[in-house]
C-alpha cells in the first residue's frame, strides 16, 4: 500500500524538481512543442533556477509544494509553484492593473505522468489553496496549453474556469496558444 502527501520543497528537493519537469514535458507536452527543444532542455540548469526558487524565493508568499509518494522509499512524484500574479500572469496587452494584489498564478503544477491519477494533482491543489488562502489571497490564475486537455480537465474538474484571457507562447519559431483559467479561493460560509 502506498500514502501520498505533500510537504513544501526542501533544497534538496530542486534536482528531483527538474527531474520531474523534464520527464513529464517530454512526455505531455511532445506534441505541443518541438522536439529539439525538449531535448535541448538542461536538467542542471532546471535544477539551480529551482534551487534558487526554493531557497531565496522573491516572498514569504512565493511557495514551492512537492507532492511524495510513499511505499518502501519515498519519492518526489510532482510539484506546484506560485506566487502573488506579475507580469507573466498578464494576457498581451492587459493592463497591470487588471491583476489585483490578492491574485495568485500557479506557475507549474506538474505530477510525473507515471504517477498520475493517485491523486497527487489533487493534493498539491488543496495544499496550495489552503496556503493561498492563509496568505490573503481570493483568485487564483494558470495559464494552460490550448492543445493540453488533461491540464484543462483536471482544473476546470476543480471549478477553474477559462476567463477569456489567451496567448501564444514563441517556443523556438512556433507560436504555442495557451487559455488563461482562474478560480476563487474564498473560503464559502
Amino acid at each position: 500500500m502506498s500514502l501520498g502527501f505533500v510537504r513544501p520543497a526542501r533544497s534538496e528537493d530542486a534536482g528531483e524538481i527538474a527531474r520531474v519537469q523534464l520527464e513529464t514535458w517530454r512526455v505531455a507536452y511532445r506534441r505541443l512543442l518541438p522536439k529539439h527543444v525538449l531535448d535541448r532542455l538542461d536538467e542542471a540548469w532546471l535544477t539551480r533556477q529551482w534551487s534558487a526558487a526554493i531557497d531565496t524565493p522573491p516572498s514569504a508568499r512565493h511557495r514551492v509544494l512537492v507532492a511524495i509518494e510513499q511505499a518502501e522509499q519515498s519519492y518526489v512524484v510532482g510539484f506546484a509553484a506560485s506566487g502573488p500574479a506579475d507580469e507573466q500572469a498578464l494576457a498581451p496587452e492587459e493592463p497591470a492593473e487588471a491583476i489585483g494584489d490578492d491574485v495568485v498564478a500557479v506557475t507549474d503544477l506538474l505530477v510525473e505522468p507515471r504517477w498520475g491519477r493517485r491523486g497527487h494533482g489533487s493534493r498539491l491543489l488543496a495544499a496550495s489553496v489552503d496556503l493561498w488562502r492563509e496568505d490573503g489571497f481570493a483568485t487564483a490564475v494558470a495559464w494552460a496549453y490550448d492543445g493540453d486537455p488533461a491540464t484543462r480537465s483536471f482544473l476546470t474538474s476543480t471549478g477553474w474556469e477559462p476567463d477569456g484571457a489567451a496567448r501564444a507562447l514563441d517556443v523556438d519559431d512556433m507560436l504555442v496558444p495557451q487559455i488563461r483559467l482562474h478560480v476563487s479561493v474564498t473560503p464559502t460560509p
